[in-house]
């Protein structure tokens, strides 16, 4: 059980709906006040009426996640409303998948400054803070998509340097009390996976070894082992969180 109270302030991106939303609900239901950042003031409306329809403390802040100064006014807005941030939960993507020699400039830039650029910003905003407090948990996610995969060299190189940028700030920040994951999901149940049709569904639920696909609770319980004040002694790993996909299955 994680040991979290009122007292904890997590922030979580790309929180409006999906895999953010159901990570954000899990944590404000362990006690803690959490943050939700994301670009869309609509979605971000809709789920902080919906989380604190339920009893749950969240604070819903609009913000461009590839825009350093919007970025650090996201992370100032928090630390004046809850006085700090002990959690960082960097959950913001995007895909635009294509065939490599068919890729734009703007399909690169895109997945790169969502999945990537983001989660430096967003790590660099609230690093300080952590040091200073001698504490603080950051997981950054990934995808087990980073190990590579066809039409998605936007993608997976993104996400293979989420996992670097995770492994190099474990070793910088792990003597100043701040440890730093990545949680690598596998295919979702989301908003986006329910677009397919059921013959693709079904497919793709065949590929999964549990013969399941995943819920965002899923991740959110790897994230919460993660943040757990308790899990000083973990900080650099990938914890692949996808039915055992990544053990053999190809990429998606």
């Amino acid at each position: 059980m994680a040991r979290f109270d009122t007292n904890h302030v997590a922030v979580v991106t790309g929180a409006a709906r999906g895999i953010g939303l159901g990570i954000a609900e899990r944590l404000a239901r362990q006690g803690m006040k959490v943050a939700l950042f994301d670009r869309d003031q609509a979605a971000l409306d809709g789920a902080v009426a919906e989380l604190r329809g339920k009893g749950l403390d969240v604070l819903g802040v609009q913000v461009d996640l590839t825009n350093s100064a919007e970025v650090n006014a996201a992370v100032a807005t928090v630390a004046d409303r809850f006085g700090k941030v002990d959690f960082l939960v960097n959950n913001a993507g995007a895909v635009r998948d294509t065939r490599f020699l068919k890729m734009t400039d703007d399909d690169w830039d895109l997945v790169i400054g969502t999945n990537l650029r983001s989660q430096f910003l967003c790590c660099r905003a609230v690093l300080a803070g952590m040091v200073e407090r001698g504490f603080g948990r950051i997981v950054n996610i990934s995808s087990r998509a980073w190990l590579g995969g066809f039409g998605q060299a936007n993608y997976s190189a993104a996400k293979g340097g989420v996992v670097s940028l995770t492994r190099s700030l474990a070793i910088e920040f792990a003597a100043k009390g701040v440890t730093v994951n990545t949680v690598a999901p596998g295919i979702v149940d989301t908003p986006l996976f329910r677009t397919f049709t059921d013959e693709v569904q079904t497919n793709l639920k065949n590929t999964v070894p549990v013969k399941r696909i995943g819920t965002p609770d899923d991740i959110a319980l790897a994230i919460e082992f993660f943040l757990d004040p308790a899990a000083s002694y973990v900080t650099g790993q990938t914890l692949y969180v996808c039915g055992g996909r990544s053990l053999s299955s190809a990429s998606v």
